[in-house]
C-alpha cells in the first residue's frame, strides 16, 4: 500500500477551499499559496494516520491557522496603507465592496482576523474556532467582540444595509 495513497484526491478536491481560506487568513495570494504549501507538506507527511483515522480537512485548516499565526509572530508582515488604491478597471459595487473588506480585515490583528474567518467565513461553532486556534471560548468571544467593534468603526457605512 503506498504511504501517499488517496493524498492527491484529497488535495484536488479541498485545495479551492483551503486556499480561499488560507487567502483570507493572509490577506496575500503569495503568502497564502505559501501557508498552504507548507501546511500540505505538513498533511502530506502524517497522511498515513491521517487517512486511516484522522480527519484530513480538520487537520488542515487547523495547521492553516497555526502555522498563520507562527509566521506572523515571527515576522512583520507588511500592510496595505491606510488609503485605499484607485479602483481599476472594474467599477462594480460588488468588487469595490470586496476589496474595501479586505483592506478592512488586514487592519485587525491576525487574531482578530482568525476569528472573524473562522466563525463567519468558515462558519465555525464559537466552540469549533476554540479548538481550531488552541484557545478558550472566552477568547474567541472577547476577540470576536473586538473585531466585529473595529469593522464596525472602520466601515460605519456597511453597518446599515
Amino acid at each position: 500500500m503506498d504511504r501517499y495513497e488517496g493524498f492527491h484526491e484529497f488535495v484536488r478536491a479541498r485545495q479551492q477551499s483551503l486556499m480561499r481560506t488560507a487567502y483570507l487568513l493572509t490577506g496575500d495570494t503569495h503568502l497564502a499559496e505559501d501557508l498552504l504549501q507548507t501546511v500540505l507538506t505538513r498533511v502530506a507527511s502524517h497522511w498515513a494516520k491521517l487517512a486511516k483515522g484522522g480527519n484530513p480537512e480538520a487537520y488542515a485548516r487547523k495547521a492553516l491557522v497555526n502555522q498563520n499565526i507562527s509566521w506572523r509572530r515571527r515576522k512583520r508582515v507588511e500592510l496595505p496603507g491606510a488609503e485605499l488604491p484607485e479602483v481599476g478597471q472594474s467599477h462594480d459595487e460588488a468588487t469595490v465592496r470586496r476589496l474595501a473588506l479586505l483592506h478592512t480585515l488586514a487592519q485587525l490583528t491576525p487574531k482578530q482576523r482568525t476569528v472573524i474567518v473562522l466563525r463567519y467565513y468558515e462558519d465555525h461553532t464559537e466552540h469549533e474556532t476554540a479548538q481550531l486556534m488552541g484557545t478558550s471560548i472566552g477568547t474567541v468571544k472577547s476577540q470576536t467582540h473586538y473585531a466585529l467593534s473595529k469593522l464596525r468603526a472602520l466601515t460605519p457605512q456597511e453597518v446599515d444595509r
